[in-house]
C-alpha cells in the first residue's frame, strides 16, 4: 500500500512557466522571509501573533528582541478579539490552510501596513503589492528550502549582501522518499527540518530557485482543488467546522477535516498509510487557549496535494468512514 501525505520527494521540472512569485524576494525559509520584513520597517515596537501557530514564526522576533502578544482565534480560522494597534505595532496574520483569501483581503481596511500576512500554508495567495507577507514553498512542493517576502511600501534591503542557502546540508530526504518511498526517509526529512532552525538569512539556493522556476504551478492548483472538492462533497456533512467555498481561495494546502476525538482518527489515518501532518505539536495546554489546543489535536490536515487522484481521496474517506 503507498502511502498518502507526509513529507514531499524531489518536484518534478516540467519546463513551465507560471511561478506566482517573480517579483517577491526569494530567500531561504518563511520564517527569515518574516525577519527581512521586519527588519526593512523602522521601527516595530511590539507585533500580536496568533497563539495557533508555528513556533518557529518566534524565531525571527525573539532575534530582533520585539515583545509580543498572542491573540485568539476563533472556529473559522478568523481573529477572534478587536485588537487596536498603537504606534508601530503589527499584527500577523495567518492565511490558514490556504483558505482565508477572502478573509485576508478584508483585513486590509483594519490594520493597512500594519498587518503582515503569514502566508507559509498559502503558497497560492494573491499577492498585492501594498501588502507585507512571507510564503514558503516548502509547503507545496518538493524542494529543500525556499521563502517569499513582500514588503509593501518599505524599502527594501540589498540580499546581495546575504549568502546563498546550501541545499546540499538539508535535501537528501527530497531524494531519499522519490526512490524508497516516505518511510525509509522520514528520520532524514526531520534531520533536515531541524538543520533549518535558528539560521540566518541568506538567499534561496540556486537549485531550489532553478526548480521552482520549472514546476506547473497551473496543473498543481488544479490537482489540488480538484482532491479538494472530492473530499468536500464527501466529508462536509460530518466536518465539526464550516469552511469557506473554495471561490473565496486560491489553491488550498490540505483539507481541514474537524472530529470530535482526534487522537482516534489520527492514529487510524496512519495506521492505514495515509499521512496527516499536526498543526502545530508546539500548541499545548495553556490556560486560556484551551480553544487553540483542541484545534491542533482535533482538526485532520487531510492531504489533497498534485501526487494523489480521485482514487487516493477515496481511500482517505473509506478509512475516515
Amino acid at each position: 500500500m503507498e502511502a498518502i501525505g507526509g513529507y514531499f520527494e524531489l518536484a518534478d521540472c516540467e519546463q513551465a512557466d507560471n511561478f506566482p512569485h517573480g517579483t517577491g524576494i526569494l530567500l531561504n525559509t518563511g520564517r527569515n522571509a518574516l525577519e527581512y520584513i521586519l527588519c526593512t520597517i523602522k521601527q516595530v515596537s511590539r507585533i500580536y501573533i496568533p497563539y495557533f501557530t508555528c513556533e518557529v514564526v518566534l524565531e525571527p522576533i525573539k532575534r530582533l528582541r520585539i515583545p509580543y502578544n498572542y491573540y485568539h482565534i476563533n472556529q473559522c480560522f478568523e481573529i477572534a478579539e478587536d485588537i487596536k494597534l498603537g504606534d508601530n505595532e503589527y499584527i500577523i496574520v495567518n492565511n490558514y490552510y490556504g483558505i482565508k483569501d477572502s478573509y485576508i483581503s478584508s483585513l486590509y481596511n483594519a490594520y493597512g501596513e500594519h498587518m503582515i500576512v503569514d502566508c507559509a500554508q498559502a503558497f497560492f495567495a494573491p499577492v498585492k503589492s501594498e501588502i507585507k507577507a512571507f510564503y514558503s514553498s516548502r509547503k507545496y512542493v518538493g524542494v529543500a528550502d525556499g521563502g517569499i517576502a513582500y514588503i509593501g511600501n518599505e524599502q527594501p534591503i540589498d540580499t546581495s549582501f546575504y549568502e546563498e542557502e546550501p541545499t546540499v546540508s538539508h535535501s537528501d530526504h527530497l531524494f531519499i522518499r522519490k526512490e524508497k518511498g516516505a518511510e525509509a526517509g522520514f528520520a532524514c526529512y526531520q534531520a533536515d527540518e531541524e538543520a533549518l532552525d535558528n539560521q540566518p538569512i541568506r538567499r534561496m539556493s540556486s537549485v531550489t530557485k532553478e526548480t521552482l522556476l520549472r514546476i506547473d504551478y497551473e496543473r498543481i492548483k488544479a490537482k489540488r482543488l480538484s482532491n479538494w472538492a472530492i473530499l468536500e462533497d464527501a466529508l462536509a456533512g460530518t466536518n465539526k467546522i464550516q469552511l469557506p467555498a473554495a471561490s473565496e481561495f486560491e489553491c488550498p494546502m490540505v483539507y481541514p477535516y474537524a472530529v470530535i476525538n482526534g487522537q482516534e482518527l489520527r492514529k487510524r489515518l496512519i495506521e492505514n498509510k495515509v499521512f496527516v501532518a499536526k498543526y502545530w505539536p508546539n500548541v499545548i495546554l495553556c490556560e486560556g487557549f484551551e480553544f487553540e489546543v483542541g484545534l491542533a489535536n482535533n482538526v485532520m490536515a487531510l492531504p489533497i496535494d498534485q501526487r494523489y487522484d480521485e482514487e487516493d481521496m477515496e481511500r482517505i474517506v473509506q478509512t475516515i468512514k
